[in-house]
């Protein structure tokens, strides 16, 4: 039986799953290849991993390395960010910035540029510091930030290659407290959005677009940059007495802990605990991230569409990510607001929702999150991206016979 994604709304349709246990097996196996793709955590929600064959790195070698001199750790692309993350600390050190999710893995969440947030923080991949490839005809290339090709082969769709070890920066570990504030007015988001994301070193914004308050801040601290009691109201939303979790009803032991109660950088930085189902589970997610410069205009303009939103939805979650220089980014040179939807698991009402939606922000050049749900397709998308003929003359150089590639890359991307 073929395998489905987390969410349970694709299947990706392939006739072997392989399993390679070393590098030299996996190479072999790519080179015979025709078509093949890797399999990651299988946390998108598209068919961005689909294909007829597809292999998982999980079964190699899991040994992490870190180098001190400078100050970077390389781990394999298949390990979690909830399984690396321990091992860092142990050892002292921590990453910059992490997800909503510690269970992602590591090489998925670069090649789709996933992120947390924050206005100084730009998304996971920007952490890559070099990485180790699986070529389509066997070849193991190393790229290291600086070299040529490297800016574009890091958020590469999984299209270049298999990730097999990723070099990622560390710094010294770091405590981060979390509070909540609830009953945000609208107003203050709208007139005062910069001051709220400028609030602590990561901010969320939870809403559901209608009713009389935005929602719920969700404000993560340093506490090697700040250690001042948190304030017990911001712009009108007053901090939460007990925890909570973003969408109604949702249990929030599933989330990490708040209160501002410092604890270790990776047991805040994500929304959710590791050992807990993540979010709401029976769910769909779609995101476009538009230049930070027009999120009050962009919020005033999903706000005008909360009739049709809110009967799919389970909540919304508005972040900001820093810019990158790295060719398929969503944040490429542009300082960043990612407006988040986590759907019912409703399919065909989400994708009829889905054109009307980015229709509204098509204005704003909205530029979809790679594993989640859109509609829009190529060429129209990749108008979006200044460098994707590079990518395409890249993509040609490293996969000379377009073996990485699927229909959905083809059709949403390559046209």
């Amino acid at each position: 039986m073929a395998n489905r994604n987390w969410a349970g709304n694709v299947g990706y349709g392939e006739r072997e799953l392989h399993h390679p246990h070393s590098v030299v097996e996996l190479r072999e196996l790519i080179a015979r290849s025709e078509s093949i793709r890797v399999l990651g955590s299988r946390h998108s929600f598209n068919e961005i991993a689909a294909g007829a064959e597809l292999v998982s790195l999980r079964a190699l070698p899991m040994t992490v390395e870190f180098d001190d001199a400078s100050a970077t750790v390389t781990c394999p692309g298949a390990m979690t960010y909830g399984e690396l993350a321990p091992l860092l600390e142990a050892h002292g050190v921590a990453l910059a910035n992490l997800g909503s999710l510690p269970h992602i893995s590591i090489a998925g969440a670069i090649a789709t540029a996933t992120h947390g947030s924050g206005d100084r923080l730009r998304n996971l991949a920007g952490a890559v510091a070099g990485f180790e490839l699986v070529r389509s005809n066997g070849e193991l290339l190393e790229l290291r930030r600086g070299e040529r090709d490297f800016d574009g082969a890091v958020v590469a769709l999984g299209a270049l290659g298999a990730l097999t070890r990723v070099t990622l920066d560390i710094e010294p570990s770091y405590e981060v407290s979390q509070v909540v504030y609830e009953g945000l007015p609208w107003q203050a988001l709208e007139e005062h959005f910069d001051e709220l994301s400028a609030a602590g070193d990561s901010v969320s914004v939870f809403t559901r677009w209608g009713g009389e308050s935005a929602g719920a801040l969700w404000v993560k601290r340093r506490h090697d940059t700040d250690s001042a009691p948190a304030a017990r109201e911001l712009f009108g939303a007053r901090a939460a007495a007990v925890q909570r979790h973003p969408i109604a009803g949702g249990d929030p032991q599933a989330c990490t802990a708040q209160l501002d109660s410092p604890g270790p950088w990776y047991q805040r930085l994500p929304h959710f605990r590791l050992q807990f189902t993540p979010s709401a589970g029976e769910e769909l997610q779609s995101e476009y991230l538009l230049d930070r410069a027009d999120a009050p205009q962009a919020i005033a303009v999903v706000r005008s569409l909360a009739a049709g939103i809110e009967p799919l939805l389970h909540v919304s979650e508005i972040r900001t990510v820093a810019a990158d220089e790295l060719w398929l980014s969503p944040q490429y040179r542009r300082d960043s607001v990612a407006i988040h939807f986590t759907w019912k698991r409703e399919v065909e009402a989400v994708g009829r929702l889905l054109p009307a939606l980015e229709a509204a922000l098509e204005r704003f050049e909205a530029r979809p999150h790679w594993g989640k749900l859109f509609a829009v397709k190529a060429p129209a998308l990749g108008e979006r991206y200044r460098r994707l003929g590079d990518f395409i003359d890249l993509l040609g150089r490293l996969d000379e016979r377009g073996a990485f590639r699927n229909s959905w890359l083809q059709e949403r991307l390559l046209g």
